[in-house]
């Protein structure tokens, strides 16, 4: 009888790591899924700059440090290849083009050309699916998080090593109110 009894906890106990180790794994590549999906988006965005950055050069030839800030953060995303780099330069982009955009204010030629008009709706359009994708694996990320740190399944996660996440987090620079002077 205590054999039984001592077979059956033991069952249990390979239960719960079973279906806890599964729960996990999910967690974790809901995470890896959701940045995939800002990847995709911040990938459209780098698409859009180069012709973006030639629709103003034509109209805005004195802004090179604009347009080369903007260039340089865009290259800076594409050769980066771990999620860190890519959340970190993906905040120099966006404030360089954050600047750039400022520029049509000066620019009314430029901020009635059609191209541009056209380049700057697709980019507001991208910039809130990123908003979008960074809301969904920053949910997710702690919703994993929750999971590898909370008892009990914090001892099944230290078992089989799994390790957290990093929030897409605004950098300070991002927060600034971009400055133009002319």
């Amino acid at each position: 009888m205590a054999v039984w009894i001592i077979l059956g906890v033991i069952v249990l106990i390979v239960f719960y790591i079973g279906v806890t180790y599964n729960a996990l794994t999910k967690a974790r590549n809901r995470v890896k899924t959701n940045w995939a999906q800002i990847d995709v988006v911040l990938k459209r965005r780098a698409d859009l700059i180069p012709n973006l950055v030639e629709t103003v050069k034509g109209y805005a030839k004195h802004e090179k440090e604009t347009l080369d800030a903007v260039i340089k953060a865009r290259n800076t995303y594409v050769n980066a290849s771990l999620p860190e780099e890519q959340m970190e330069a993906s905040g120099e982009l966006t404030q360089a083009l954050n600047k750039l955009m400022m520029l049509s204010e000066a620019y009314p030629d430029l901020k009635a050309n059609t191209n541009f008009v056209s380049l700057q709706k697709d980019l507001k359009e991208t910039e809130d699916k990123i908003t979008f994708a960074r809301q969904f694996y920053n949910d997710s990320v702690y919703a994993y998080q929750n999971k590898i740190e909370m008892f009990p399944s914090v001892i099944i996660a230290n078992m089989f090593g799994f390790k957290p996440f990093a929030f897409f987090e605004v950098e300070t620079e991002d927060k600034k109110v971009p400055e133009v002077k002319f």
